[in-house]
């Protein structure tokens, strides 16, 4: 079976600065992998490849056996049905209550009725530790309860996979702990492909079967979160010891 996805030796600048450079990933189905390295790495660019927000000037892009790279918007759409998004911040709509904006995914792609929509909404809210707040606007959350609200969002559609951009940013320690535990929990009880892109080392070590490092556009370790303690290249190293 092929892995859910594949980024082969991708290329991509923006005004004639390399952000990737031939790059090259796999993603193995139902697997937490998380996407380390620091700022400017290239981080957010990868993903944003997986659901065709961005194409590559150079190499191809597979999800889920499928050659993605040349497909145009409306082809894209049964890709994004399987594969849920979370941007960093959490990109909730800030005029809309927490049940809008948990609802919104449903209204847009199916054609359940508002009960059902009712059921399935609160259900995620539940799965997130949030039952009761339906009615709150996004304006009256803690950054913590934003960040929950859109991973309930993100994963009403019942994805095959799983996307975080930088999930635990801007959040205290404590909030971030739980934050990590809870996409960790949703990883193992959805069984779904996840994949987070992080600068947080904590954070990745509790929620990653694997860790891939980036730095500068290139994968330069791909391996369990005992490994990279163990890997000898300086780079990895110092962002560690860091």
């Amino acid at each position: 079976m092929p892995p859910f996805v594949f980024l082969d030796e991708v290329y991509k600048s923006f005004d004639g600065r390399e952000v990737l450079r031939g790059l090259t990933l796999v993603i193995r189905r139902g697997e937490a992998l998380v996407i380390l390295g620091g700022s400017g790495t290239g981080k957010t660019v990868a993903l944003k490849h997986i659901v065709g927000l961005i194409n590559p000037d150079e190499g191809r892009i597979y999800v889920d056996g499928r050659d993605i790279t040349d497909y145009a918007e409306n082809e894209m759409l049964p890709i994004r049905r399987k594969v849920g998004f979370l941007f960093q911040g959490g990109a909730l709509f800030d005029s809309m209550s927490v049940f809008d904006n948990v609802a919104f995914p449903l209204r847009e792609h199916t054609a359940l009725t508002h009960e059902e929509i009712e059921i399935k909404v609160r259900g995620k809210l539940k799965l997130v530790g949030l039952e009761g707040v339906e009615k709150m606007m996004p304006s009256n959350l803690s950054g913590g309860m934003r960040r929950r609200v859109a991973l309930a969002r993100a994963v009403i559609l019942e994805p095959r996979a799983l996307l975080y951009d930088e999930p635990t940013t801007g959040l205290d320690p404590i909030t971030t702990k739980w934050v990590s535990k809870l996409m960790r929990n949703i990883h193992e009880d959805l069984k779904i492909t996840s994949v987070i892109v992080t600068h947080d080392i904590q954070s990745a070590m509790s929620i990653a079967d694997r860790i891939a490092f980036l730095y500068r556009g290139r994968i330069k370790f791909v391996g369990t979160p005992d490994e990279i303690w163990e890997c000898d290249d300086p780079i990895v190293h110092e962002f560690l010891r860091s």
